[in-house]
């Protein structure tokens, strides 16, 4: 099979789908492997490492299977068998027009977005693998930011009490932050609509806040939160008002696939909280966990920083990268056929899941719906 990484072109994106290491794997497998020139120079990995590591350096034509980080330009992946990456096919605030343009390519589309959360497919979940890198960025944007210091600190002068960290959502990314908070020395908090959450909350360190709604069994949505009703959503925010508003940092990050973000800090708790505060939303890109947030900005209401950062996995490009071509390593021996070449008709229910599109039509039963919905 012949593979080939694309370099992203997003201002803010420094990871790349494929390291060194990743290229030695599939050299050693007997694919041949080729690189967009300087695709890994933001995540530490110079051309020279490629070539070291077996792979040539080029624009990739004729591919049969092309990787990616960020959605790709239509006209890079047209003459390739497959392209493989972070297509945002459940984008809920995206146009429509952009996934059409990549369907029309004719290109098999492959999207770790829509790789099923199961014990079996963990090796090739790059949502996964790239949230815990979000999860400790958050923490560390918050501790940056917030105008009191994690930590307790005894000095001469007195005894400073360690911040109070509030999370919110306790997935990958919410358990990470709180584990990362925690190792910084502040008193943490949690909160998930999931319940299982309050055992992963508490087996960190930290204190559950239990508000008056019923939880969700997260086996039903595929691991994932789902929707509240009405009634459900306001007792939730009047449940968080008091942890959000006492809360020297607030770290969100609820996200529902294929849907806007769930709204957990209103702008009147942010009014309400301690200037000096800060609220760090990682689901800006899908119309964030805060009211006031503005996606890849930082906003200051009352004295109370507001961050929407979209780039928090990608702030560790290195080790994001690597962690993002083992999960590809592992998707190519899912697709790769008996005689080593590409093989899409496997069946397999991680590719069967995972793919978006083939030969110029959705093939994915939820997109189509989306894709039908939005036309």
């Amino acid at each position: 099979m012949e593979i080939h990484a694309l370099a992203a072109t997003t201002e803010w994106e420094r990871r790349v789908a494929l390291t060194p290491d990743g290229v030695r794997q599939l050299v050693g497998k007997g694919h041949r492997v080729s690189i967009d020139p300087g695709a890994g120079s933001r995540s530490g990995f110079c051309d020279r490492d490629y070539t070291e590591a077996g792979a040539t350096v080029g624009d990739g034509s004729g591919a049969d299977l092309m990787v990616c980080v960020e959605r790709p330009d239509p006209a890079r992946i047209a003459g390739a068998s497959a392209v493989l990456g972070l297509l945002d096919p459940l984008d809920p605030l995206g146009s429509p027009d952009a996934l059409a343009s990549l369907v029309a390519t004719g290109t098999t589309l492959l999207a770790f977005e829509l790789v099923p959360r199961t014990t079996r497919a963990q090796t090739v979940d790059v949502l996964s693998s790239q949230a815990a890198l979000a999860g400790y960025q958050a923490a560390l944007e918050a501790a940056v930011r917030c105008d009191r210091i994690f930590p307790m600190l005894t000095t001469a002068a007195g005894t400073l009490r360690p911040a109070n960290v509030l999370v919110l959502g306790a997935g990958v990314a919410g358990l990470q932050a709180i584990a990362t908070a925690r190792r910084l020395g502040a008193v943490v908090s949690g909160f998930d609509v999931r319940a299982a959450a309050a055992e992963q909350v508490e087996s960190l360190g930290a204190t559950f806040v239990s508000v008056d709604i019923e939880p969700q069994d997260a086996a039903a949505a595929g691991g994932y939160a789902q929707e509240l009703a009405d009634e459900t959503e306001r007792r939730l925010l009047e449940g968080l008002f008091e942890p959000v508003t006492s809360a020297d940092a607030v770290i969100t990050t609820a996200a529902i696939p294929g849907r806007p973000a769930p709204r957990l800090v209103t702008a009147e708790m942010v009014s309400e909280m301690r200037a000096g505060s800060v609220v760090i939303d990682t689901s800006g890109a899908t119309g964030g966990n805060c009211e006031v947030s503005r996606p890849g900005e930082t906003v200051v209401v009352d004295g109370v920083e507001v961050s929407a950062p979209l780039d928090l996995p990608s702030r560790s490009a290195n080790h994001a990268s690597r962690l993002f071509s083992r999960n590809v390593v592992n998707y190519v021996e899912l697709i790769t056929g008996s005689e080593g070449g590409l093989d899409l008709g496997v069946d397999d229910e991680i590719v069967r899941l995972s793919t978006v599109a083939a030969d110029g039509e959705i093939t994915h039963d939820r997109i189509r719906s989306m894709s039908t919905e939005r036309n």
